[in-house]
């Protein structure tokens, strides 16, 4: 039997409230842990509350629980997997034991299904990190059952109508849209908005801070970074191509892209974690929507037509013939730019806008399966898919739950930035451990200098160990907020956000907080005045992981170019034919990472680096590269000044004497154009181009 709170903390509550007499009334339930939200970390919250022996109730605003883990994102993203402990890890063991079962495999044999998932140690472990969304789904499920949770669906705060009851910097209770009131000790926002902590009037921001407001490089507008998930040079943005005066065609932000590093009130794009399947008895064929414009797809053809040559989705094969589909490339299933109203959107206008990526991802899929327009290849090979029969509750395949990538972030006395992620910062308090790249997909989509389509504010930056998560960052400051924690809109950056913001790292964070929500209680102290060392012993009690004790990653250093004497001319000015991979995962690099050719095309990759001389004279020419036993020891490069080409080879497997450069060459150099010019002709392995600088020796 859960216990509620007592007879007098309700007559205190209902005391206090602003509510008219009769929407609180002594048949009202009061609770200890009031969870808005049951996505993954507010079922994990909940779990928590009930093992503590307190009583919780969860409101879930739709008719299902579990988030994005039950939505469709059954390829789970984390990174170093052994970051993840607590009830977060007894999800992924319970999926293990799930699919330990021969009942569990209806399309295909156990001995089929090959993951990408898992880490290089699976045979050994106890977990598994892919699985069906039916499956997850039901382990939530499974873990209400256990635990007696109370669900309520279809709970939404009756957000505009001082719907939060506050006594000074407590919350006493909130108002639902039925009008009902829920009252409680402590309460937890674990939904992926944000409207608990907004109504309770916390701090929170929205988009990207500018580099300068918390000394970071990787916020902000990023046209620098605009390399992943881009299109093809050569895609026009007109809608008569070539002429202006035509418009723009559709997604496309004519006030772009903004000032390299600044903020702005963009948002990284969404989209819908389609669950496919390939088997004949279980698909649904994608069908053209019946409001379908054409139009919408237009810059999808012109970037075929320009030499697209994938598929722009990245299918990851999941249990039973059943894919979980995520963007991928310049033009895919991200609705970049379409969602900037929707963190802070009234519900019947978030409605609309999930309603629109519905429409243009059932429009993308029908046109990658059917288009004339789109290459044979990609047809053939879409058209093999369709949504689950066996999935999700719509007649049509499709899940309700769409990807928030992210909306509202508290701010609170402690912000988690890039440098708690690179370990130049480190939490004193931690509650859990994140483990993943710094990733934001991109955010708009504008007309770049060279008056061809990009899109920018896709980053994506690793090479760091798993680092802690600090208790500061789920608690709102105390003077607005003394008895509210948030594990999913945390406080952190948007780029700190970007590494933070997994399913089971939201799952630690729930259970984190149920717990510190509990002992503030048990402790009669704001959730802020918590005992940290009272905690602490608990979550470890608990199996959480709070220390990072394995292998230890240093971040890898870019230089900026303009730092450097002489002059340099970086990866990103160069002139390229291939060489469209990159990378940071080694340094210390030049600018914002290097670019190789990924050890393929041979003799079809070319980088040339081009400068101006203005003063004669004799110059070491110099090339940066990042050595690595993969890489190629006969890179070939080729310098053209006004005496004719000078040809050399150069190793790079050896380590640069001046790191990251080694001396390739002294050449006398007269006034004018300079070219150097790096191939992949007959190498034997990796190439690497990052930089080249001239030095005067003079």
């Amino acid at each position: 039997m859960k216990r509620k709170t007592t007879n007098s903390f309700l007559a205190l509550l209902i005391a206090v409230s602003s509510f008219p007499p009769a929407q609180a009334s002594a048949q009202d339930d009061a609770y200890d842990v009031v969870i808005y939200g049951a996505t993954s970390a507010g079922i994990a919250a909940a779990v928590q509350v009930t093992r503590m022996g307190g009583s919780v109730i969860v409101l879930e605003p739709t008719s299902r629980i579990g988030g994005l883990t039950t939505g469709g994102l059954g390829q789970t993203d984390i990174g170093n997997k052994a970051a993840i402990g607590g009830i977060s890890r007894e999800f992924y063991q319970r999926v293990r034991r799930h699919y330990e079962l021969k009942s569990s495999w209806r399309w295909q044999q156990k001995t089929e299904y090959r993951s990408g998932g898992q880490s290089r140690s699976a045979s050994r472990e106890d977990t598994m990190w892919t699985f069906e969304p039916s499956v997850a789904l039901q382990i939530m499920h499974d873990f209400v059952v256990e635990n007696e949770i109370i669900i309520k669906y279809q709970q939404l705060l009756d957000r505009g109508q001082r719907c939060v009851i506050k006594d000074g910097a407590r919350i006493v209770g909130f108002r639902v849209n039925d009008g009902h009131a829920v009252y409680g000790r402590t309460f937890i926002d674990a939904t992926y908005e944000g409207d608990l902590l907004a109504e309770a009037g916390v701090s929170w921001t929205v988009g990207r801070e500018a580099n300068a407001d918390y000394s970071e490089t990787l916020s902000g507008v990023q046209t620098r970074r605009a390399i992943h998930h881009q299109f093809v040079k050569g895609v026009d943005p007109y809608i008569t191509p070539g002429d202006p005066s035509s418009g723009l065609l559709p997604g496309i932000d004519a006030t772009g892209p903004g000032e390299e590093g600044a903020k702005d009130h963009r948002v990284q794009a969404y989209c819908f974690r389609m669950c496919l399947t390939d088997h004949p008895e279980n698909r649904l064929p994608f069908t053209k929507p019946r409001d379908y414009r054409e139009v919408n797809y237009e810059l999808l053809f012109r970037n075929f037509e320009a030499g697209a040559k994938t598929i722009p989705w990245s299918n990851s094969a999941m249990p039973n013939r059943k894919t979980d589909v995520n963007n991928n490339k310049g033009f895919s299933t991200d609705y970049i730019g379409r969602n900037y109203n929707y963190p802070t959107a009234g519900y019947d206008e978030r409605a609309r806008i999930v309603a629109d990526h519905l429409r243009y991802q059932q429009g993308l899929m029908w046109t990658l399966a059917n288009h004339p327009r789109v290459p044979d290849w990609v047809r053939q090979e879409v058209s093999r898919w369709g949504t689950c029969k066996d999935e999700f509750e719509r007649a049509d395949g499709w899940q309700q739950q769409l990807y928030i990538r992210e909306a509202r972030r508290m701010i609170g006395d402690y912000v988690m930035t890039q440098h708690n992620c690179q370990g130049r910062d480190v939490a004193a308090k931690p509650v859990g451990l994140a483990a993943y790249t710094m990733d934001s997909h991109n955010v708009q989509r504008h007309i770049g200098e060279d008056g061809f389509v990009h899109n920018e504010g896709d980053v994506q930056v690793g090479g760091f160990s798993p680092y802690p998560i600090d208790y500061g960052s789920i608690v709102a400051k105390q003077t607005e907020c003394s008895n509210l924690l948030v594990p999913v809109c945390l406080s952190a950056t948007h780029l700190a956000f970007g590494s933070i913001r997994m399913e089971p790292v939201f799952m630690v964070l729930g259970q984190s907080a149920a717990t510190a929500a509990m002992q503030s209680i048990q402790q009669n102290v704001d959730v802020q005045d918590v005992d940290y060392d009272t905690l602490r012993e608990r979550l470890e009690d608990d199996r959480q992981v709070l220390i990072w004790t394995g292998p230890k990653k240093t971040t890898a250093v870019g230089i900026a170019p303009e730092s450097l004497p002489g002059i340099v001319i970086d990866d990103e000015s160069a002139e390229r034919t291939g060489f469209d991979s990159s990378s940071t995962s080694a340094g210390p690099f030049i600018g914002i990472g290097y670019r190789h050719d990924g050890n393929d095309g041979k003799g079809r990759q070319k980088a040339v680096f081009t400068a101006t001389i203005t003063k004669a004279g004799k110059y070491a020419v110099r090339l940066a590269y990042s050595p690595f036993s993969n890489r190629s020891t006969n890179v070939p490069l080729t310098v053209t000044h006004s005496d004719g080409d000078a040809k050399f080879i150069v190793n790079q497997r050896n380590r640069p004497a001046q790191e990251p450069f080694v001396a390739v060459a002294e050449l006398t150099l007269t006034e004018g154009k300079v070219s150097v010019t790096v191939t992949n002709d007959g190498t034997n392995g990796y190439v690497i181009i990052d930089a080249v600088q001239l030095l005067p020796l003079d």
